[in-house]
């Protein structure tokens, strides 16, 4: 069951990075913090790249069909996080659009951003909560020896097709770029000016 352990550290780091953009978000719309579009940039890369390209396809192509098959009483559980998977994709669509504008359009588009950020986090914190409390939950009483050698090597493995790289090693750099451009205390870049105030 090496997979639950790697799933719920994919899903600590989504939930620290959505927590620094909810953050920021909230410096910003309380203290009056000017938006620090590189940072903010760098977190909707690594929110929308991490989970559609290698977080999201690895669930829906090794494990949800295996628990589908031997936990059927959790089926309409597995359709909804199947659909929240496409869902989550458009809800970044917008997300990027709205930073976009934001970007370019000043302080008029900043309140359309900030809810666009509240919609997202509370969205995608809603999904992972699901997962955790009802399908890893199935997979771990009824999934058989089998079906987690066939789930763990999905997860172990170090070449995510979709990239052509290691992946882990690219999210970890990813991360570790946001946390040294994100101000204290979501990361160790360069204080905020409200924060020196």
């Amino acid at each position: 069951m090496k997979a639950i352990g790697i799933i719920r550290d994919e899903h600590r780091a989504l939930a620290a990075v959505l927590h620094g953009l909810q953050f920021l978000v909230r410096d910003m719309r309380d203290r009056g913090t000017p938006p620090n579009f590189p940072v903010l940039s760098a977190m909707l890369y690594y929110i929308d790249a991490f989970p559609e390209r290698f977080h999201h396809p690895k669930e829906d192509r090794y494990l949800f069909p295996l628990v589908r098959v031997r936990a059927p009483a959790v089926a309409a559980v597995l359709d909804a996080l199947e659909a929240e998977h496409r869902i989550g994709a458009s809800k970044m669509r917008t997300l990027q659009q709205a930073l976009t504008r934001y970007r370019e359009g000043g302080a008029p588009e900043a309140a359309a951003f900030m809810a666009a950020v509240e919609d997202y986090v509370a969205f995608e914190r809603d999904h992972i909560r699901r997962e955790e409390r009802e399908i890893l939950p199935a997979a771990q009483q009824s999934l058989t020896k089998g079906d987690w050698e066939a789930v763990d090597a999905a997860f172990e493995g170090t070449t995510d097709p979709l990239l052509g790289t290691d992946p882990g090693m690219q999210w970890q750099q990813l991360f570790t770029r946001i946390a040294n451009l994100a101000p204290p205390p979501i990361g160790v870049g360069p204080p905020t000016e409200s924060a020196r105030a």
